[in-house]
């Protein structure tokens, strides 16, 4: 299971988006107060998942259904969780790095080859679109947060919360503007850097927001992770506007300047992600 200083990338879509069975299930999941808040989401989802996993190893179990809700005057959004699939990667991760009498021992062959069927279904979008294979609304990231999600969003996005026992660092956008943005963004880095591991990352993600409901909400929740930084630190956090700085100057092909940028955030974020051997 991921550390739970991690950051999520999220997408709440309409209920539109669901067939009718699931949207009369959200609606009664939602008047009947279930469900449950950012904050609290991980753990419960990380508890979930170590309790599934202690259920004798025979079968994938059937988990309910979570959801995050977001709220508005006139409509309603919804980010399911996915346990399903979150029981499967963990199944197949406790099989990692593990001598194969230990790996079967603890994960049953007959059960990894369910897990690997699961997810595989779940990462090939073509799947998900003809089949109706259940659609991941949730990306997580341990001790950091991956640079291609800050192409989505833009500094007036952000919300930060600063008090205690409610702190959090949140940007939310739609979805038609963050898959504007990833667009822009991968022109920018075809033409100047071609095929690089970064324009690839940028790429998976726009295909990622393809499969979602046009009036989608995106959310970019820093998570755990604002446990680990300072308020002052939080309140000066401009990886957005790096990012923007970034592709500009790859734009105009002015590379010290996009250079200097990119340095600037890999440095922030590697210094967050060295926190993890200090733990």
């Amino acid at each position: 299971m991921p550390s739970l200083f991690a950051s999520y990338l999220r997408v709440y879509e309409p209920l539109t988006a669901f067939d009718r069975d699931r949207q009369s299930y959200w609606r009664r999941y939602v008047s009947e107060g279930r469900a449950i808040a950012p904050l609290e989401g991980p753990v419960r989802q990380r508890t979930a998942v170590i309790e599934a996993l202690g259920a004798g190893w025979t079968r994938l179990p059937d988990l309910p259904d979570e959801a995050y809700v977001l709220e508005s005057d006139d409509s309603l959004l919804v980010c399911p969780w996915n346990l399903r699939i979150r029981v499967a990667e963990a199944a197949l991760s406790a099989r990692d790095g593990v001598p194969s009498v230990l790996a079967d021992a603890f994960v049953p062959p007959v059960l990894a080859g369910q897990a690997k069927a699961v997810v595989e279904d779940w990462r090939s979008g073509a799947r998900v679109l003809e089949h109706g294979v259940p659609r991941v609304h949730e990306q997580i990231a341990t001790w950091g947060v991956p640079l291609r999600w800050f192409v989505l969003f833009e500094a007036g996005e952000r919300h930060l919360v600063t008090e205690p026992e409610r702190r959090a660092l949140r940007y939310r956008t739609e979805i038609s503007k963050a898959r504007r943005r990833a667009s822009r963004a991968l022109s920018v880095l075809r033409k100047s850097i071609g095929e690089a591991p970064i324009t690839e990352a940028v790429e998976e993600a726009a295909r990622w927001l393809e499969e979602f409901h046009p009036r989608s909400v995106v959310e970019l929740d820093y998570g755990g992770l604002v446990q680990l930084l300072p308020d002052e630190t939080l309140e000066a956090d401009d990886s957005t506007d790096l990012v923007a700085t970034g592709l500009s100057g790859l734009g105009r092909g002015e590379a010290e300047e996009a250079s200097a940028a990119y340095d600037k955030l890999v440095a922030r974020w590697r210094a967050v992600q060295l926190l993890e051997r200090c733990n």
